[in-house]
């Protein structure tokens, strides 16, 4: 069986009007990739480099295997197993994912991370239960140690809880302590969570999380995802390459409660390393739990204390977010200091565009006295959302 379930991204554009031939070519560009993908000895980064090197998955598998070994890192051995790679059996893993309503996400297609294709070695295939949708590019990623103490609980919940309120996906590792409190903080405030596991999806690590796991892909909660196949359990070599998908899908990382050698403190160095900002919440200079995390704020973190710690200092985003409010409308999103307007901020900021837009107008067109609207561009002038172009226009910057 070579097809998967109707709510598979790959077939996100096979609506009216796309040719069955065009969602054959997405299934067969699909299965090149996940037969790579399986291919042993290849990671992220040799894939990234064979793509880049012939320019699909497809063109890797039909290459010639002297030209695969002139790939770097590729040798003998990996040369000729990439050779054989087009008779790998790729059928029970399609027709499991079929049978779960996993969903395949390939890099370069549609439903995959915009954010997450930035990093320097991003997973070539994700597999989900439930969907990444365009605002879930505005995320922040929630991480600590698994043995977490009640005030480390109670501080990820609330900022989870806080953070998803203001329009921002939680994403984490669905582990024990902080990820967990991470993740319920969001849901509880019918927020979006991504949890992001070390091992395969139907093989829940850890196993009392299944409830929780199901809970985030159902019902547009959020989504889980694995780069691992859908039955390989963890290996514990796989969880710091979760932390870079955590800390990829991310605009910044925030640490709550991490020992002097915790896991949560690689997902720190990874952010720093993706051009992520990283946070960390102080803790008490006696607690070993607060080692790292005062550590980090020691060499550079920004500290947080309230959510708009977080907020104020996320930087404008690369390409702009569309969210959606509690009233149903949509928003374009360029900074996550924006999610900080009341609700008067927020109608004049979404007037004004990346052109030279008239003072008069924002009044026309807002309908609020032209009195409001001025000193409503004065503030956000000051926050730096927007700048004048002359005495009488704006733009947003």
């Amino acid at each position: 069986m070579s097809e998967l379930p109707e709510n598979n991204n790959f077939l996100t554009e096979s609506a009216e009007g796309v040719s069955s031939e065009t969602v054959q070519q997405k299934f067969a560009r699909r299965n090149a990739a996940l037969r790579l993908q399986m291919v042993s000895g290849i990671g992220p980064r040799i894939y990234g480099d064979l793509i880049e090197r012939f320019g699909s998955a497809e063109e890797v598998l039909a290459a010639a295997p002297s030209d695969i070994r002139n790939v770097p890192g590729v040798g003998a051995k990996l040369g000729s197993n990439i050779a054989l790679a087009s008779e790998v059996d790729i059928e029970p893993v399609l027709d499991c994912c079929q049978g779960h309503g996993i969903s395949i996400l390939q890099r370069g297609t549609p439903g995959y991370s915009k954010r997450l294709e930035e990093i320097y070695d991003p997973p070539a295939i994700l597999f989900a239960k439930g969907e990444l949708l365009p605002c879930d590019e505005l995320s922040i990623a929630i991480v600590g140690t698994r043995h977490a103490t009640s005030y480390g609980i109670k501080v990820a919940d609330q900022l989870a809880r806080g953070l998803a309120l203001a329009g921002l996906t939680i994403v984490s590792g669905l582990a024990r302590g902080i990820d967990a409190a991470a993740h319920r903080g969001a849901l509880a405030v019918g927020g979006r969570t991504v949890a992001v596991l070390g091992g395969g999806l139907l093989k829940m690590y850890p196993p009392e999380h299944q409830t929780l796991a199901d809970e985030i892909s159902e019902a547009g909660a959020g989504a889980v995802l694995s780069e691992s196949l859908p039955q390989q359990a963890p290996k514990s070599g796989s969880f710091p390459r979760r932390n870079r998908i955590v800390t990829g899908l991310s605009l910044g990382v925030i640490v709550i409660e991490a020992a002097d050698r915790s896991g949560a403190l690689i997902s720190a160095r990874l952010a720093n390393e993706q051009g992520r900002e990283v946070f960390a919440v102080p803790g008490r200079m006696t607690d070993r739990m607060s080692k790292g995390t005062n550590g980090l704020i020691r060499d550079g973190a920004t500290m947080v204390q309230s959510v708009d710690d977080v907020l104020e200092h996320l930087g404008p985003l690369p390409t702009a977010a569309k969210i959606e409010t509690s009233s149903g409308e949509s928003l374009t999103i360029r900074s996550p200091a924006e999610l900080k307007l009341n609700e008067q901020e927020t109608l004049v900021l979404q007037l004004i565009s990346e052109d030279a837009t008239e003072v008069d107008w924002l009044i026309q067109q807002s309908e609020l006295p032209a009195a409001r609207v001025l000193s409503t561009v004065s503030v956000l002038e000051m926050r730096r959302l927007i700048r004048r172009v002359s005495g009488t226009a704006v733009v947003r910057i």
